[in-house]
């Protein structure tokens, strides 16, 4: 009988272990938790660029200027670039407090995994924007990204599966709804990834 749970046991620390070396660890949920409050940050500013700073009740809205379309590409590309670089120093300040490697297999697979879906969808973004099809921009970036992040799961923890689900659904009810985009924007790029990340935090980082 002892024999049989050491037997059990050691299959479950050989599954654990099979697990974790498949996963990248590294991942920091606070990097989650700050990539949202850019993204809020940049939807707050955007949302200013669009009135010209003047305040609406009214959260809809259609552009009128296609300038006003390249300021936010660029509001989006600047948080972006935030989110990569938090996201990039906190994984590797959790490698080396936990003693290990950034670059290891997982994290080149994860690397690829995510970026053929995003590469993609950036691509598809410029289209659309050269054809002014301005209303399903947001949809569009929120698909995509989902799809890059449930194309990437099986490299990180489970709760960016759901976090991938949770952004193609909102991509696909945002499509239904034109003029709210920046609105769909913050809750998927804002709203949700402090959700997740705070879940992540509280499992994986303490």
């Amino acid at each position: 009988m002892k024999e049989n749970l050491s037997y059990q046991e050691d299959l479950a620390s050989v599954r654990n272990l099979m697990e974790r070396s498949s996963k990248f660890i590294s991942l920091s949920g606070l990097s989650g938790i700050l990539s949202g409050v850019y993204a809020l940050a940049g939807a707050g500013y955007a949302y200013q660029v669009i009135y010209d700073g003047e305040i609406r009740r009214t959260i809809s809205f259609y552009f009128q200027h296609p300038q006003d379309v390249y300021q936010l590409c660029v509001i989006a590309f600047l948080v972006l670039i935030c989110s990569l670089a938090t996201g990039v120093f906190l994984s590797l300040r959790k490698a080396k407090r936990k003693g290990q490697s950034l670059w290891t297999i997982s994290s080149r697979k994860l690397l690829i995994n995510l970026l053929v879906p995003l590469v993609a969808g950036g691509l598809f973004t410029l289209i659309l924007l050269s054809r002014g099809y301005f209303g399903i921009i947001a949809p569009s970036l929120l698909i995509f990204y989902g799809l890059a992040l449930m194309n990437a799961s099986a490299n990180l923890f489970d709760e960016i599966r759901y976090l991938a689900y949770s952004e193609i659904i909102l991509g696909l009810v945002a499509a239904f709804n034109p003029g709210y985009g920046l609105l769909f924007w913050a809750i998927g790029f804002g709203a949700l990834h402090i959700f997740y990340g705070a879940l992540m935090y509280r499992k994986y980082d303490r």
